[in-house]
């Protein structure tokens, strides 16, 4: 559910739905709780839920922070995984020009289609939350087996060469770290623990009385917002490869493999 609504909206949709329903109903729930029990505009209860509200805001304050910046890491560590087998097929297109036209051609021909299937397979399957090797295993092991074949006949060749297999091996490297961070979401348990804690939360700032209602609307609508906001993030973030704020396969089609999308 929470990747098809990822997929399907964009993420100032997913705010005014997350952010604006949280505060409606904070609002409404402070208003019909006022208007229940009227003895609680005149804040004889202020002391002990300013002391409860401050002791449950401080613990889940913390643990909002502990999962926003976790996810947000994941985030960035993903990054650098697609750049940087972005970056090593890239070495290996430019290295292979070392070599002679037959090996370099069916070089380029593995590279080409792995690059491709990327993009156009793996990409889409990441996004939907079913990542797998797919297409991509036939033409890295197409690769492998070009270098595997083929016997450098120059030390300038051999250098090339040993780099090549090293940046091929990186290639290999890298994409299993993609597909397991494409696996991996936010522990049910950490879930829960944010879901629950905005639920236990916000209705407690509907006790903190205050003589005038804009001003108790106010300072409920304020920490249902954050507390919207800072679930919007989570939920945003849970998933590195689905939403508006998903890791782009652009490094893919740019500097020297830009040359396999214009063929």
């Amino acid at each position: 559910m929470s990747l098809w609504l990822l997929n399907h909206f964009s993420t100032s949709t997913l705010a005014v739905v997350t952010v604006g329903g949280t505060v409606l109903l904070a609002i409404a729930g402070s208003v019909l709780m006022r208007r229940t029990y009227p003895s609680l505009s005149g804040g004889e209860h202020n002391d002990m839920v300013g002391v409860t509200l401050g002791m449950f805001g401080a613990i889940y304050g913390i643990i909002l922070a502990f999962v926003i910046v976790t996810l947000w890491t994941q985030l960035e560590d993903t990054q650098t995984i697609v750049a940087s087998e972005a970056t090593d097929a890239a070495l290996i297109t430019r290295d292979a020009a070392a070599f002679p036209a037959t090996v370099r051609d069916r070089l380029d021909s593995a590279m080409s289609g792995y690059v491709h299937a990327v993009v156009e397979d793996q990409w889409p399957r990441m996004r939907a939350g079913h990542p797998s090797y797919g297409a991509t295993e036939t033409h890295l092991r197409a690769a492998f087996q070009v270098l595997q074949t083929y016997d450098p006949k120059s030390e300038r060749e051999q250098v090339f060469y040993e780099q090549t297999v090293g940046h091929l091996d990186d290639v290999a490297s890298q994409r299993r770290a993609r597909i397991t961070m494409a696996r991996q979401e936010l522990p049910p348990l950490l879930k829960a623990l944010a879901i629950g804690g905005a639920l236990v939360l916000v209705p407690l700032t509907f006790l903190f009385g205050m003589r005038k209602l804009r001003v108790q609307i106010l300072f409920v609508a304020s920490v249902a917002g954050l507390v919207g906001f800072s679930l919007l993030l989570v939920f945003v973030l849970d998933r590195p490869f689905s939403g508006d704020l998903s890791v782009s396969p652009a490094p893919y089609r740019e500097g020297a493999l830009a040359q396999y999308w214009t063929r």
